[in-house]
């Protein structure tokens, strides 16, 4: 343990239960519908409302090995060579092969894809997929059908739900192992204000990290609190500086922040063109792939054409697809670009990139158990070993689900006993509050620091204004009594987590002296196998600074020793 937690008032409420699961995407809900299915007391805790997560912005699919001469071993391959040499074969192989039913799984939960005249699952290819293995749901809203689903699924069940409440930090029992969380809900109801749930398992399904940058397609709930607080209650964190960021993301303008409308690749998929201010398509020549390479290498050729050109933004051309198309097979995306007064139909697509999915995270092993005693993670918070360097496109919410039910099905059979914590809501000193309106501070030099391009100077920059951000707090702390401090609430607690988190990711980036999967260094622009085939894992010390460890091999290292 790091002694560290928030600076919050103690828990004026608490309920108990056998699991807390914290999140309500697909991995979230899976896990916690397996749970209950399985006779545990399990209570879900959402920041938002349950279908305001990550999932239901989801457009592109779901990919598994469901298509006639597909297989799992193809679907292996293609993750393998998008994560750039350090995926974990074995937990991609656990992916792609428990796969396909993990997805029949699902449809049996209620989920309803897009299928063709003949009744088969329509199938449709991604970036990096050799093979249409992509299946999808109300034409470029799957994500949105899936959260249905599962919602609808946990409401039918009567989970027990708590809404609009903020995780804080992990509870401990006095031998050091989980009993549960502390957090925060926010306005009236059945709980109200910072209270605890109490429980010996705790999931993490917090989703991504995308607000610690000023333009994410992420929501605004996505502030890595489930990442920052892992790292708080002692968890290794891993590969947090492959940050992915999505190639075709609509640009509304380079001033413009907060999530921004994600143009799916599956409309790449379906034969759209990227193409210049002149109208060239710059990605024949790049790839065998060409606009289907992996979204590092898109993202990368999209903004050396814009560097080369002097250019904001290129364009994403699909006239040819004919009004038909888009309002059957994209209606979302469609929907979105006219509101901002841009009409695929008669124009190309103004896009650039924008930070999309953390493939890093709270170190797994393959049953989501993390280098805590009861705290498991899965879904874009963890990080499993399945992604690598760079996540294969709609590799996530398959992810998601297959982890979600490995882990429920431990929690299912260790059954831990309720303890005690050990002190509320933790030991040690609580960390410094920032101030809210460091958001944008943050937010700003992480994305001139550790955005697409980095290097060593734009690092060591970005570290610099970090730290300072984090002294300036500490000493605002130390202040007498009587000055004015940072009052504890939501804003401040999350813009403390996209500090931690940023942070880290800044550190892990540094440390990493070669470009590899979607961690691009300007001045070290080729990959380095000899020497950086290695994973770098994160904890954070009691002095709040981040400890690197770089891996021997390639290979991920056991989360806790052999049972």
């Amino acid at each position: 343990m790091t002694g560290i937690r928030l600076t919050a008032p103690a828990p004026g409420w608490a309920i108990d239960a056998d699991v807390v699961v914290v999140g309500s995407g697909v991995a979230g809900l899976t896990a916690a519908l397996r749970c209950a299915a399985a006779g545990l007391d399990t209570v879900v805790v959402t920041k938002a409302r349950l279908d305001d997560g990550s999932t239901r912005w989801a457009q592109g699919g779901i990919a598994a090995a469901l298509g006639e001469g597909d297989t799992p071993e193809q679907h292996l391959d293609d993750t393998l060579v998008a994560g750039a040499g350090l995926c974990d074969e074995e937990a991609v192989r656990t992916l792609v092969t428990e796969g396909p039913d993990a997805v029949r799984r699902l449809i049996n939960t209620g989920a309803h894809f897009d299928t063709t005249d003949s009744g088969d699952i329509a199938l449709t290819r991604e970036g990096g997929h050799h093979r249409r293995r992509i299946a999808h749901a109300g034409g470029d809203a799957t994500g949105a059908e899936i959260s249905r689903a599962l919602v609808g699924a946990v409401r039918e069940a009567a989970l027990h739900t708590i809404e609009n409440a903020l995780v804080l930090d992990l509870l401990t029992d006095a031998e050091g192992r989980t009993a549960g969380v502390s957090l925060h809900v926010m306005g009236e109801g059945q709980h109200d204000g910072v209270g605890a749930v109490r429980a010996p398992s705790v999931v993490l399904a917090t989703g991504g990290m995308g607000q610690v940058f000023s333009a994410t397609t992420n929501p605004p709930v996505s502030t890595g609190d489930g990442v920052a607080l892992a790292l708080r209650a002692g968890a290794e964190v891993s590969d947090l500086e492959f940050v992915q960021f999505h190639p075709t993301v609509l640009f509304l303008g380079a001033d413009s922040e907060g999530q921004q409308p994600l143009v799916s690749e599956a409309v790449r998929g379906e034969g759209a063109h990227l193409v210049d201010g002149d109208g060239v398509r710059f990605m024949l020549g790049q790839h065998e792939l060409a606009e289907l390479a992996p979204r590092d290498i898109v993202a990368k050729a999209i903004t050396r054409r814009m560097l080369d050109h002097g250019a904001e933004h290129m364009y994403l051309d699909a006239r040819h697809f004919g009004a038909r198309m888009w309002e059957q097979r994209f209606p979302t995306i469609l929907a979105a670009c006219r509101s901002h007064g841009i009409d695929p139909v008669t124009e190309p697509i103004p896009v650039a990139p924008a930070a999309h999915y953390a493939s890093g995270g709270v170190r797994t092993d393959l049953r989501g158990r993390t280098t805590v005693p009861g705290l498991y993670a899965c879904g874009e918070v963890a990080c499993t070993g399945v992604h690598g360097a760079n996540r294969l496109a709609s590799n996530s919410l398959l992810e998601g689900l297959v982890f979600a039910e490995r882990l429920a099905a431990d929690i299912a059979e260790a059954r831990p006993p309720r303890t005690e914590p050990a002190g509320v809501p933790g030991v040690g000193e609580p960390a410094p509050l920032l101030a809210p309106e460091a958001r944008t501070a943050i937010q700003r030099t992480m994305t001139r620091g550790a955005g697409v391009l980095r290097s060593a100077d734009s690092l060591a920059a970005a570290a610099g204004e970090l730290e300072a951000l984090h002294r300036d707090a500490a000493a605002d702390a130390e202040r007498p009594s009587g000055a004015k401090a940072v009052v504890p609430g939501v804003d401040a607690w999350e813009v403390t987590n996209l500090l931690l988190v940023s942070r880290v990711l800044v550190a892990a980036a540094r440390e990493r002296e070669e470009t590899r999967g979607c961690h691009w260094r300007e001045d070290r622009p080729d990959r380095d196998d000899a020497h950086s085939r290695r994973h770098l894992v994160v904890r954070i010390a009691p002095d709040r600074t981040p400890v690197v460890h770089r891996t021997e091999t390639a290979a991920f290292p056991p989360v806790r020793p052999p049972d």
